[in-house]
């Protein structure tokens, strides 16, 4: 019996009268070939390679139409013309039957080069990788996912970073699914998430991939690992990937994490916000369309809202929504599933309390990614009771601020002024401030959801008063000392 590899590559499946040639992507009918489309093979191979399995609709549009929004009806229609280009088996019954609720299943047997013995299920399609099925398209994110799928299998190692909700899951898995052909032993995903215990992450490594031996089984294997969610794990994780990648030469090693491993060799990719509008006017609905963050506020609000439109009254709206919202994919996901509900209009009205907007999230995702304030909650706890202070009273800052200015307006006997610089700067490498640099000058920023988060802790604490005249103060002063040295210029 033939490998996955030579059955993936060079096999010829058979059943009833037919032989799928795979590397040619033929199929002859005796000596006939019968004419069929590239997506309608596409769909046949997937089923025949699964024959006996249930394939749901989803998992044959993710595979099929992997980058593009397609709906059902298109999926009907080539099963449909698969239908009619195979006919009936001699049974009188489809190859191919529809499982209400559940998808489609190829029911003939099949067999592999014409020897006439069955082949398992699981021969045809061992699985070579343990990634979800995708329900939805990503968007905005082709330039990054195309740059890193380049990438990855030179550099072996790379760490997607960025702030809660920003994607970098998306992005990873993405990518896996694009590079299951380049990897001869499969591409695997290990959900850091799960464990708590730096200890445990060897074994959990081990049980994911199925490792009979522990991780020294990767020594020879062509394998990509996406190490998802690395945050809480980052000493462990950086030792396990430096062994990892010296031991084992054909692996490559895929990270998302809020900051980076620090491992060696270890390349960085920052995943940004999507695109969002500016804030000069936008003149019809199609140039809305072109900015990646109203495209996910659309499609999502569709698949909530049948018949949802957005019209040349709502460009304004939707831009403020999107801004609002920083362009974070997971905080406009929530968003539009408030649409139906509220409206755009109403929508934009609450996003001054976007937690208590935006706690109803995916009922199918871990606890920290179905809502916006778990997703903080998750980074928030991670840090120390000295990063959560200066987290809390830097969120008195309207605008982007300097190093100095932190330290003027939050300095105190606990929070020195050489402290507080190491602590802006974690923050920042933990993705809870951005910089910006220009002229010279570093700025730190918060997103919009960031800072009101950091606000309501501040609040609870019983300090935000105080803070808050504190930066007004520091404010005052500041403007003043400017203002003086416009008038000094003026008389010189």
């Amino acid at each position: 019996m033939n490998s996955l590899r030579d059955i993936n590559s060079d096999a010829v499946l058979r059943f009833g009268p037919y032989a799928f040639h795979l590397r040619q992507r033929l199929i002859l009918q005796g000596d006939r070939p019968l004419r069929m489309g590239g997506r309608a093979l596409d769909i046949l191979q997937v089923l025949v390679e699964r024959a006996g399995s249930v394939v749901s609709k989803e998992a044959l549009i993710t595979h099929v139409w992997p980058t593009s929004v397609v709906e059902e009806i298109n999926l009907r229609v080539h099963i449909a013309a698969l239908r009619r280009a195979l006919g009936d088996d001699q049974n009188g019954q489809p190859y191919i039957v529809n499982i209400p609720q559940r998808g489609y299943s190829f029911i003939a047997p099949v067999h592999q080069d014409g020897t006439g013995t069955p082949v398992p299920v699981d021969t045809v399609h061992k699985p070579q990788h343990n990634l979800p099925t995708r329900l939805t398209p990503v968007t905005g994110r082709d330039s990054i996912v195309g740059s890193v799928v380049r990438q990855l299998p030179v550099r072996r190692l790379m760490t997607l970073v960025g702030p809660a909700g920003i994607g970098k899951t998306t992005v990873a898995l993405r990518v896996a699914e694009l590079l299951l052909q380049h990897y001869q032993d499969g591409v695997w995903r290990v959900d850091l998430a799960a464990i708590d215990d730096p200890a445990q992450l060897v074994e959990y490594l081990s049980r994911t991939l199925e490792l009979d031996v522990g991780v020294a089984a990767l020594v020879q294997r062509h394998t990509l690992v996406v190490l998802d969610n690395c945050d809480h794990l980052l000493e462990c994780c950086r030792a396990v990937v430096d062994n990892l990648l010296a031991s084992a030469p054909r692996l490559s090693i895929l990270a998302t994490s809020r900051e980076p491993l620090q491992a060696a060799g270890e390349t960085l990719l920052h995943i940004p916000a999507l695109a969002v509008p500016p804030t000069c006017a936008i003149y019809n609905v199609a140039e809305a369309m072109g900015y990646s963050a109203v495209q996910l506020l659309v499609s999502r609000a569709r698949a909530r809202q049948q018949g949802f439109t957005l019209r040349q009254q709502d460009l304004n709206v939707v831009r403020e929504i999107c801004r609002r919202l920083d362009g974070l994919p997971l905080a406009i996901e929530l968003a539009a599933a408030q649409i139906d509900a509220l409206a755009l209009v109403g929508l934009q009205a609450q996003l001054g309390n976007c937690f208590q907007l935006l706690t109803q999230g995916r009922r199918t995702a871990v606890p920290r990614h179905q809502s916006l304030k778990a997703a903080l909650d998750w980074s928030y706890e991670q840090l120390s009771s000295l990063e959560q202070t200066v987290l809390q009273r830097l969120a008195v800052f309207k605008m982007a601020f300097t190093l100095d200015a932190a330290i003027g307006v939050i300095n105190c006997a606990v929070l020195r002024p050489s402290c507080l610089g190491e602590i802006v700067e974690r923050l920042a490498s933990k993705s809870l401030l951005s910089l910006e640099q220009g002229s010279g000058v570093i700025r730190y920023r918060f997103l919009n959801t960031t800072r009101i988060y950091a606000l309501e802790k501040l609040e609870r604490s019983g300090r935000l008063r105080a803070f808050e005249l504190r930066y007004a103060r520091y404010i005052s002063r500041a403007c003043w000392t400017s203002a003086g040295q416009v008038s000094l210029q003026l008389v010189e």
